[in-house]
């Protein structure tokens, strides 16, 4: 554990480093004499995991406040003197979760430092290396408003979750209109995406189950807020903190990034394993869907990671498969069936479409691609289902869906 140490009080500094390096609890400690106001802890070696501070002033406070947002996944231990309710309300709501008073004695302090420091310490999530799970990540994102990318990801997470087969996650990353919750259930979210964000400070497996809906057996989804103002209370650094810990608990993560590229967008992008890119086959989804393309390639995203779904086809439209494949450079796609009125009805009930019509050409197409992506259970017994995951070209392509 990285810890940064800044107070302008040079006996305190040198106290606290020696206290916590005698620990003998891996941290890796530095120290910063510097008013906190005056100090940047990004600076000079690597990002600390938890930085203790010695607030003296407000302008401390209010350097705390920025350092704090613009850092989120940082944890704080605050010495300050008497703050008041109001200030210290404020510096619990910016993420400090430990606040020492300056007024105990020196050696008092020095233990009630290192107290604070394993406390917080034991509560960290384990590090990834040692998940028991290691999900995969898909992340879905729409050409253009409309394409039915939230449908298909929603729909796919149901069929994935096979029954309680394989633990798999939803999180809706469409902050300001997301609706995926919808689309499986008509339950109402107790918490969402802003609330875990605005707690990631102690973040852990049951605080993240705790607010997410659990729509059916192996399906949990992590709603987005109500609220659209709430967007700006979730950061890409939120985003992967929540990410990365979704994936030790699911067998597969699945995003719903919507459509705009913000930070959160290419953060959940960045993090994936798999991006499922949706449009239609109508000229302004396939200019869109040129533009995205120019995206990834600037990224540096590798072809075999970016995989293309046509949504709503149907064999008489006038733009076909082969005009899409050589308008993009495509090698293969997945193809969903236009049924509107079976997915109307599903959307309109909130139960995936699974559900409403088992023997449904749409519900056959996703239990295809379902199977593409994660083999069936007595497969996985054979050969570890996630040993497959990635690892083979899909076995339907436009041309193998065009025949059928």
């Amino acid at each position: 554990m990285k810890i940064k140490i800044i107070t302008p009080d040079s006996d305190r500094a040198r106290a606290w480093a020696e206290a916590l390096s005698a620990a003998d609890a891996g941290f890796s400690t530095t120290a910063v004499v510097k008013p906190l106001h005056g100090a940047d802890p990004l600076a000079h070696g690597p990002k600390p995991d938890l930085v203790v501070a010695e607030a003296v002033s407000m302008q401390d406070i209010d350097a705390l406040d920025a350092l704090a947002a613009a850092s989120p996944d940082i944890e704080y231990v605050l010495v300050a003197a008497d703050l008041g309710a109001n200030v210290l309300m404020r510096v619990m709501r910016a993420g400090v979760r430990e606040v020492l008073p300056t007024s105990m004695a020196s050696g008092a302090l020095t233990v009630a430092v290192l107290d604070a420091v394993q406390r917080l310490a034991r509560k960290r999530p384990a590090a990834p290396a040692g998940d028991k799970r290691d999900g995969k990540v898909l992340t879905f994102v729409s050409c253009k408003g409309g394409s039915g990318a939230t449908f298909a990801a929603a729909n796919l997470a149901h069929v994935l979750a096979d029954g309680g087969q394989r633990k798999v996650a939803l999180i809706d990353l469409n902050l300001q209109f997301g609706d995926a919750l919808l689309f499986l259930s008509s339950e109402r979210p107790a918490s969402n995406v802003a609330d875990v964000a605005r707690n990631i400070q102690r973040i852990d497996p049951d605080l993240l189950l705790s607010a997410m809906v659990p729509v059916s057996p192996g399906l949990h989804v992590l709603a987005a807020p109500e609220d659209p103002a709430q967007a700006i209370d979730v950061s890409a650094e939120h985003v992967e903190a929540i990410v990365r810990l979704a994936r030790s608990m699911f067998d597969i993560v699945i995003l719903d990034s919507g459509r705009s590229l913000s930070p959160v967008t290419l953060k959940s992008l960045d993090m994936a394993d798999q991006v499922f890119v949706v449009l239609q086959l109508t000229l302004p989804y396939i200019r869109d869907g040129k533009r995205l393309r120019d995206v990834f390639r600037s990224l540096d995203y590798p072809e075999s990671k970016i995989h293309w779904v046509v949504n709503r086809h149907e064999k008489s439209s006038r733009i076909t498969l082969d005009d899409l494949k050589i308008t993009l450079g495509l090698g293969q796609f997945v193809t969903l069936p236009n049924q509107y009125d079976v997915v109307a009805n599903s959307v309109n009930q909130g139960v995936p479409v699974a559900t409403v019509a088992p023997g449904s050409a749409i519900t056959k197409s996703l239990t295809d691609w379902a199977r593409q992506i994660a083999p069936q259970a007595t497969q996985a017994r054979r050969a570890g289902w996630l040993s497959g995951l990635f690892g083979q070209r899909p076995a339907a392509t436009a041309e193998s869906r065009e025949a059928r």
